[in-house]
């Protein structure tokens, strides 16, 4: 976390009710070093479902962060802003989906408003990878990956713009709501060296 001295007390505020969140027990959320520069105060998370003692993932990954500035940039049209990423593999036939950028947004937007999430101005990208190893990598086969890219400003309480983002990396990496500890199928694990 940053804060710059003449903060007004509504980050610190902010800061510890995300840090007091809990998440779904499939879904490990650990604070980051937020990035520098973006505004006088920042927070960052970074989920990863359900992942290894290594702490790595094969079903999807994300990061949060929390933007403040009291001086109320006008892209943001207030004091805050939410920057947010979620990541995760699909097999190739899903990642061919033409509707799948869409889905991927449209599941942003539905979870912010089933948190009851108010926010204006999102904005984003929902892009699509295919991939084929050859040579060395041949062996690796074809993969594809769906990840998501947004901002938005939220207004009113702000743990509800974590836990939407939270269940945004599920609904990616083939968690829907309610779906705690049930078996994920088809996460590819693609090793690129």
């Amino acid at each position: 976390m940053s804060a710059h001295p003449g903060s007004d007390g509504a980050f610190a505020h902010a800061a510890e009710q995300l840090r007091a969140l809990r998440f779904r027990t499939d879904i490990v959320v650990r604070e980051i070093p937020a990035p520098s520069g973006l505004a006088p105060d920042a927070l960052a998370f970074a989920a990863d479902v359900r992942p290894d003692a290594n702490g790595d993932s094969i079903y999807g990954t994300g990061r949060f962060v929390l933007l403040h500035d009291p001086a109320e940039p006008d892209a943001w049209g207030g004091p805050w802003r939410i920057v947010a990423f979620a990541q995760a593999p699909l097999e190739p036939e899903i990642g061919t989906d033409p509707l799948l950028a869409d889905v991927a947004w449209s599941w942003l937007i539905d979870a912010l408003a089933s948190r009851g999430a108010s926010h204006h101005s999102a904005s984003g990208t929902s892009t699509k990878t295919l991939s084929k190893g050859f040579g060395g990598l041949a062996a690796e086969g074809d993969g594809a990956q769906i990840e998501l890219r947004a901002s938005w400003s939220p207004t009113g309480a702000l743990a509800p713009h974590a836990e939407a983002w939270a269940e945004l990396v599920g609904m990616l990496a083939g968690l829907p709501p309610g779906s705690e500890d049930i078996a994920v199928f088809g996460a590819r694990r693609t090793i690129r060296d």
